[in-house]
């Protein structure tokens, strides 16, 4: 069975990216070109209507969203244990927080980099508003993940045991990398970032997008 992951880089696909390097086992990656708009093509569109990356190809199942794909590497490699035991208090945890990362803390990461979609066009004034708004609540958000670091004891965003959360949280706070609060400058936060990009599946991963430093 062949496993495709439609990327590009920096974008979304990044945490599935790393979570199948950390899995070990061959897949194939397909380049999205969305500087030619590679992800509103009508054969990309088969694949996600929505025209957003990253897809994942598993057999015969096409799967999108984020964080739907990172759940499915995840039970589908239970040897690798990037989740916690189904039914137990731990997994629940783990629910919470990969939702809170893709509706909450991502949400609104697209709302700093996107307020146009929003608005009429032209209006550059309400952007900027909503542009500064966002990024003040992203930094509030960054600031309840330090305050959970704290608590979790670490060395990862579980605690003991490296998940896919840990891959998701790394992707979003690279989003950071620009604003004036980024994650990178949080006392735990930054550490913490440093440990996820040590792993050397997130090494192999940030290589073959060949992303410029600094990564977060």
């Amino acid at each position: 069975m062949t496993t495709t992951l439609y990327y590009h880089p920096g974008n979304a696909s990044m945490a599935p990216h790393c979570i199948l390097e950390e899995i070990g086992q061959p897949f194939e990656r397909v380049f999205v070109d969305r500087a030619r708009n590679g992800h509103k093509s009508a054969d990309y569109l088969k694949l996600n209507p929505n025209g957003l990356i990253p897809v994942l190809v598993d057999g015969d199942l096409v799967l999108y969203e984020t964080a739907a794909i990172c759940l499915h590497l995840a039970d589908t490699h239970p040897e690798k244990q990037l989740a916690p035991a189904l039914g137990t208090p731990e997994r629940a945890q783990f629910y919470k927080w990969l939702m809170w990362f893709t509706n909450t803390l991502q949400a609104s990461l697209l709302l700093y980099f996107y307020p146009e979609r929003w608005l009429d066009t032209g209006n550059t004034s309400g952007a900027g508003q909503v542009k500064a708004h966002a990024e003040a609540r992203i930094a509030g958000l960054l600031d309840q993940m330090e305050h959970h670091l704290e608590q979790s004891g670490g060395p990862w965003f579980l605690g003991q045991h490296y998940s896919v959360l840990d891959p998701f949280a790394m992707m979003l706070c690279r989003w950071t990398r620009g604003h004036a609060k980024p994650a990178r400058d949080l006392p735990r936060l930054g550490p913490y970032l440093q440990r996820v990009l040590a792993r050397p599946a997130v090494q192999r991963a940030l290589q073959t997008e060949q992303l410029a430093q600094p990564w977060v």
